[in-house]
C-alpha cells in the first residue's frame, strides 16, 4: 500500500470496543486517532447466554459514534472484529444485523485460537524482529489468549475461557475482596488453563510478553506504584494483590494508575494473571505495544504473508484431515469456477469477482469432507463441521458461508438457511451444484460448448449445450432435469436447453 494509506481497526471486546485509525509511515503504522469506551457486553449475557437489550444498545450507541468517525473510509480500508462474548451470545446474529448497519461496515466474529494469532501478529509487528521464543498472553473479559511463536510466524496458539469479567463476577460478585476469594478465584483459573502446561511449558519459550487488557492494566498499576515501567513481575503481583486485600473493595481501593473502567474487573483480572504466572513458571512478563487491533492493521496492510495463503492452507488442511479426493475437488472447483465468471458481473467489482470465485474454489475442496462419516448424508455434515471448524484466517460469518454452499451441493435447495436474496450466494450455489452434476462420473466432463447465462432482467438462468451434446451424456441430462425442478421450489429458475422447466 502506498506511504500515506490510512487504515481503521474496530476491535468489539467483551469490555471494551474500540477503534483505532493509523497513517501508513513507510510500512509502519503512526497513530492518528485511538477511541476506547468501556461497553462491558461480557456482563451484559443473561443466564441463558443472551445479550440483554441495555447491553446491545450498548454497544450499538458506542458503533454509531465510530462509525460517524469512518464515514468516507474505502471498506477495503477498514476491518471490525468481535471476540469471545459474540462467540458466546446466543442472540449475536440479532445484535449484529443492526450493528454492521450503524456501523457501515461488516464485522467479523472470529474464532479463539484466530484472535490468539491476530493478537501474535500485531505483537510481533511492533517488536524488534529476532530468534527469540516468545510467549504471548492476552487476558480479555472472557477469554485467555496464549501464543508461542518466534519471529513473527505463531506456531502453538489457543484461548481459553477464563477472563476478568467472568472471574469478577463469579468470584467478587460484589466488588469484596477477601484471602479465601483470590484462593478460589486462582485455583479456578488454573483449572481452566492447566491443559496449557503441555504445550506452554517454560522450556519451550524465552521470554513472556503480555499484550492489552488486564495485563495492560496492572502494568499501569505497577508503574505507578514505584515498579520498573514496562514489566510485570511476580513481586509486583504480590504486592498488587496485598493492595487489594488492604482496600477489602473496589470501591475503596485507591491506586494509582487505576482507570475506572477496570475496577469493577480487577480483582477477576488479577486472580488470572496469577494463576497464570504459577502455572507457566513466569518470573516477569515485558509489557508488549501491539495486539490484536495491530494484528487486523496488519491484515489490512498485507504484510508477513498473505491472508488467502494462511487460508488455502486452513482449507488444504481440513481437506486432508477428512481425506477429501484432491483431484475431485480441484476438478469440481475449476468447472464451478468457469460457469460462475459466465454469470458473474465485470467492471469496478472484478476484485469481488475473484473473491467470491476463491471461496467457490475452496467449498468445491471441502464438498466432501463430510463423506468420512456418512455417504449419504455427506452434504450435512460437511456443512457442521465447517459451522463448528476453527479455521485460521476465517471469521465464523466466512466459515457459515462455505457450510451453506457445501450444505446445498447436492440435494433439496429449501433445506438452507437463507432467503435467497443474495445474488452471490445464489450463482456460486448453482456453479457448485452443476459442476457436481457435470463431474459426478468423477472425471473431467465435456465442457467444449456448455455456456450458462442469466436471463435478462429476472431470476432465472439457463444452462446451453451444442447439439449432440444430450445424446452423448444422457445420465448428466437426467441429473440436469432434477436440477431444473429442485430451482423451482425457489424464487430463482434454471432452465437447459433441450429441457423444459414446466
Amino acid at each position: 500500500m502506498l506511504h500515506g494509506t490510512r487504515l481503521a481497526a474496530v476491535d468489539l471486546g467483551s469490555n471494551s470496543f474500540r477503534l483505532e485509525i493509523v497513517r501508513l509511515d513507510h510500512g509502519q503504522f503512526e497513530r492518528t486517532e485511538y477511541l476506547k469506551e468501556a461497553v462491558r457486553q461480557g456482563a451484559g449475557l443473561d443466564t441463558e447466554r443472551n445479550l440483554k437489550p441495555q447491553a446491545m444498545q450498548r454497544g450499538w450507541d458506542c458503533l454509531a459514534r465510530f462509525g460517524e468517525r469512518l464515514a468516507g473510509f474505502d471498506k477495503t480500508r477498514v476491518r471490525a472484529v468481535a471476540t469471545q462474548t459474540l462467540r458466546e451470545a446466543r442472540n449475536s446474529a440479532q445484535f449484529l444485523l443492526r450493528a454492521q448497519e450503524i456501523l457501515g461496515f461488516s464485522i467479523d466474529v472470529i474464532s479463539g485460537r484466530e484472535e490468539a494469532r491476530l493478537i501474535y501478529r500485531g505483537v510481533s509487528k511492533m517488536l524488534p524482529q529476532s530468534g527469540e521464543r516468545r510467549l504471548v498472553a492476552d487476558i480479555g473479559g472472557r477469554s485467555t489468549e496464549l501464543i508461542i511463536g518466534q519471529g513473527t510466524s505463531a506456531a502453538t496458539m489457543e484461548s481459553y475461557r477464563v477472563g476478568s469479567i467472568t472471574w469478577s463476577s463469579r468470584y467478587f460478585p460484589d466488588g469484596q475482596f477477601t484471602k479465601s476469594a483470590f484462593q478460589l478465584a486462582e485455583v479456578a483459573a488454573k483449572a481452566v488453563l492447566d491443559e496449557s502446561l503441555s504445550a506452554y511449558r517454560r522450556d519451550s519459550w524465552d521470554m513472556a510478553y503480555g499484550s492489552a487488557g488486564t495485563i495492560g492494566a496492572v502494568g499501569d498499576m505497577l508503574h505507578a506504584g514505584g515498579w520498573p515501567q514496562g514489566w510485570v513481575s511476580q513481586a509486583g503481583l504480590d504486592w498488587l494483590l496485598s493492595q487489594l486485600l488492604e482496600a477489602r473493595s473496589a470501591d475503596r481501593l485507591q491506586l494509582l494508575g487505576l482507570r475506572d473502567d477496570r475496577r469493577p474487573i480487577i480483582g477477576g483480572g488479577l486472580s488470572v494473571l496469577r494463576a497464570l504466572f504459577e502455572l507457566l513458571e513466569i518470573g516477569e512478563m515485558q509489557m508488549a505495544d501491539g495486539g490484536l487491533r495491530h494484528g487486523v492493521l496488519c491484515e489490512l496492510l498485507g504484510d508477513q504473508g498473505s491472508e488467502t495463503d494462511l487460508q488455502q492452507a486452513s482449507v488444504n488442511r481440513l481437506a486432508a484431515k477428512f481425506d477429501a479426493n484432491p483431484a475431485h475437488g480441484r476438478r469440481v472447483g475449476q468447472v464451478a469456477v468457469s460457469l460462475f465468471d459466465q454469470v458473474a458481473s465485470s467492471g469496478p467489482e472484478d476484485n469481488e469477482r475473484r473473491r467470491s470465485a476463491r471461496k467457490l474454489q475452496w467449498a468445491a475442496q471441502l464438498h466432501e469432507i463430510g463423506a468420512q462419516i456418512s455417504h449419504s448424508d455427506s452434504h450435512k455434515h460437511g456443512a457442521y463441521i465447517l459451522d463448528n471448524a476453527d479455521m485460521l484466517g476465517f471469521s465464523q460469518a466466512e466459515l457459515h458461508r462455505l457450510s451453506l454452499l457445501v450444505l446445498g451441493h447436492r440435494g433439496k435447495l429449501r433445506k438452507l438457511d437463507t432467503d435467497f436474496d443474495d445474488d452471490t450466494l445464489v450463482r456460486q450455489l448453482l456453479a457448485l451444484r452443476l459442476a457436481v452434476i457435470l463431474c459426478h462420473a468423477r472425471r473431467d466432463p465435456d465442457g467444449a460448448g456448455l455456456q450458462l447465462s442469466r436471463d435478462a432482467g429476472g431470476r432465472g438462468f439457463t444452462l446451453r449445450w451444442p447439439e449432440g451434446w444430450s445424446d452423448a451424456y444422457p445420465q448428466s441430462t437426467h441429473l440436469l432435469r432434477e436440477e431444473v425442478l429442485a430451482w423451482q421450489k425457489t424464487p430463482w429458475q434454471l432452465g437447459c436447453d433441450g429441457l423444459h422447466s414446466r
